[in-house]
């Protein structure tokens, strides 16, 4: 169906068609979202064996906080699941729009969303609110189980065939390898000496320094327009 076919349908016949084609979505998300968590259980268990035999000093952690986020923590970084409840539609100059695979039919367009941002595990660990964390990619799942993902460097690649690639545990751990691969990568650097040259008494005496000041592995460094991708 085309975008204005849908256009022209009666109201009822619209909001059944709108309406079960989001349902569709959602579930589609949802389930292929808790797929996510198990995949991710078992790939720290997995990384937990095998690694704590050269060095128990490094910590896995896998915490499952409900039906919409999940926690993975490895060695000195986390990385944070979190699903959308929502269903969304591309804006029309998205390169997706273009694909033949929407324009024979715009509902494919219309996608959940699953999110993977990477934080510090000591910003959790020491309730630093203040703390930044990064997202590092997050993939969109249609009404036909087809997705792709968009990303931070080679994850956004990788996985960008969204008329025919479908979604399933195997292509889920390979996005969640890739994700947690970059993750370790990616590297905490100093912060810019001006950016933390002050600091109030207040600071000082509420709690430590290292508590109040916002840390994040590129704060300071522009991370927000991608300096780290020029490296």
């Amino acid at each position: 169906m085309t975008n204005e076919e849908m256009k022209k349908l009666p109201l009822i016949e619209k909001i059944i068609e709108k309406g079960g084609m989001k349902l569709d979505v959602y579930n589609n998300t949802f389930e292929s979202f808790q797929d996510l968590k198990t995949v991710a259980k078992e790939m720290i268990d997995s990384l937990k064996k095998k690694v704590t035999k050269a060095d128990k000093r490094i910590l896995f952690n896998f915490t499952d906080n409900g039906e919409f986020e999940a926690e993975l923590k490895f060695g000195g970084d986390m990385l944070v699941l979190s699903m959308h409840t929502n269903v969304f539609e591309f804006p029309r100059e998205h390169d997706i729009m273009n694909l033949s695979y929407i324009k024979q039919d715009i509902t494919r367009s219309y996608c959940g969303i699953i999110n993977m941002y990477n934080f510090l595990a000591d910003s959790y660990k020491y309730n630093r609110a203040n703390d930044v964390g990064y997202l590092v990619a997050r993939i969109f799942i249609n009404r036909e189980y087809h997705y792709f993902v968009e990303g931070k460097r080679q994850i956004g690649l990788m996985y960008n065939n969204f008329a025919k690639a479908k979604i399933d545990r195997n292509s889920l751990k390979n996005i969640l390898e890739t994700a947690i691969s970059y993750c370790v990568d990616f590297d905490l650097l100093t912060p810019v000496y001006d950016s933390i040259k002050v600091v109030s008494v207040s600071e000082m005496l509420e709690d430590s320094i290292s508590l109040n000041l916002r840390t994040g592995k590129r704060l300071g460094f522009r991370f927000q327009v991608d300096q780290d991708d020029a490296e």
